[in-house]
């Protein structure tokens, strides 16, 4: 166990310098990780992925509200926008736990590793979309993209960012208050998705687990990200981050089209 302990928080390191320098979330990195070590501690292959996407949203919650108290001391989340955004990322969140547990370990791996393909293919080439006039955002539109935000999110257990902000950006929110709003976003995605995969996983009966959510892995990646994020966010400004961007892209590329394959 010590040994995965320290496993864990060199996987909190990493996931906490790379959100703070690249402004991804953990889960691109925890969860292909966690996939692995879960595989080297002996876990039923039947619910691999499943434990490593329910304990990767777990560790969301204290960086997102990290990361969210931050950027209210800024004064920079549209906490109207979060209000009506909550109730469908909550429900969307469970609702793909709820999805996550119908699938085989085969099939969620290579549903994680597609998004991943996705994910660095928006890294490597994609742009935002210009950002224009603003548009007002009603509470039934916000409450749908929450809904399938949250989903597609508890699916694959990340925070949401990589489809938040391009919403809020099309929506014409400025690039400052998109990030910091999904930030905030990224708790409801946390707790819902946390909730479900808990809850679905209760017949799974493993030492320091409720459900697929494994503790151990949880506290130790959750307190180390934290720390690690602000100093990530400081060598964004002595690093080129546009270089390491299509890096990490090339990274994900790799290790989605693996998950895929395996």
């Amino acid at each position: 166990m010590d040994w995965f302990l320290l496993a864990y928080a060199s996987l909190g390191l990493v996931a906490g310098l790379l959100a703070g320098l690249l402004g991804i979330g953990g889960g691109l990195v925890i969860v292909p990780a966690l996939i692995w070590l879960f595989t080297l501690q002996g876990f039923d292959h039947a619910v691999l992925a499943h434990m490593a996407i329910g304990s990767s949203l777990a560790t969301i919650i204290p960086t997102a509200l990290s990361s969210m108290w931050a950027h209210h001391k800024k004064q920079a989340v549209d906490w109207a926008v979060f209000r009506s955004m909550t109730p469908g990322l909550l429900v969307g969140a469970f609702a793909g736990a709820m999805l996550a547990d119908q699938l085989s370990t085969g099939w969620l791996t290579a549903v994680f590793g597609c998004f991943l393909l996705v994910v660095g293919l928006q890294m490597a080439w994609g742009r935002l979309p210009e950002v224009g006039r603003e548009h007002q955002l009603s509470n039934e539109l916000a409450r749908f993209a929450g809904g399938a935000i949250g989903l597609v999110s508890g699916v694959v257990g990340i925070g949401g960012g990589t489809m938040t902000v391009p919403f809020l950006v099309w929506r014409g929110k400025q690039l400052p208050q998109s990030v910091a709003t999904s930030a905030a976003c990224g708790l409801p995605i946390a707790l819902g998705g946390m909730a479900g995969f808990m809850f679905f996983g209760l017949p799974l009966e493993l030492e320091h687990a409720t459900g697929y959510v494994y503790w151990p892995a949880v506290v130790v990646i959750g307190l180390i990200s934290v720390v690690a994020a602000p100093r990530g966010a400081e060598l964004a400004h002595a690093l080129p981050v546009q270089t390491l961007k299509k890096l990490f892209a090339l990274l994900l590329f790799m290790v989605g089209a693996k998950l895929i394959l395996s």
